[in-house]
């Protein structure tokens, strides 16, 4: 074999790999948010964009759920979690044993006003 053709091969097989590893992230990601969603609607009811922002808001949750929570509405890119996102953003360093994640909250917020969700694609 040429080293043309072996060039070839391992750079389509480079591809490969990170396509798979690009839909495999994907398919982690959807399923997370599907996880986190069922469980805000099995306890609150109503769509899951509503449950998420009511576990967010909710004191009787720890803040590893209500991350979760803030984390899933983000993956959702639902504009309708903005008043709620917004309330808890501080812009101030994060405290996690004490506060909701900053970080989480700026990277919700960004994609609940339109910012690009690659990994969305495929499984929304």
């Amino acid at each position: 074999m040429s080293i043309q053709k072996r060039i070839m091969a391992g750079a389509a097989l480079i591809v490969i790999v990170l396509l798979g590893a690009f839909v495999a992230v994907g398919v982690a990601i959807g399923s997370g948010v599907r996880g986190a969603s069922a469980a805000a609607v099995d306890e609150y009811g109503g769509d899951r964009v509503d449950a998420l922002l009511a576990v967010v808001d909710s004191p009787k949750h720890s803040l590893t759920e209500r991350n979760r929570a803030v984390w899933a509405l983000g993956q959702l890119g639902d504009a309708r979690a903005l008043p709620t996102l917004e309330r808890y953003h501080t812009g101030a360093p994060c405290d996690h044993a004490r506060f909701i994640c900053q970080h989480e909250l700026d990277k919700a917020i960004r994609a609940c006003r339109g910012s690009v969700n690659v990994s969305a694609l495929l499984w929304r």
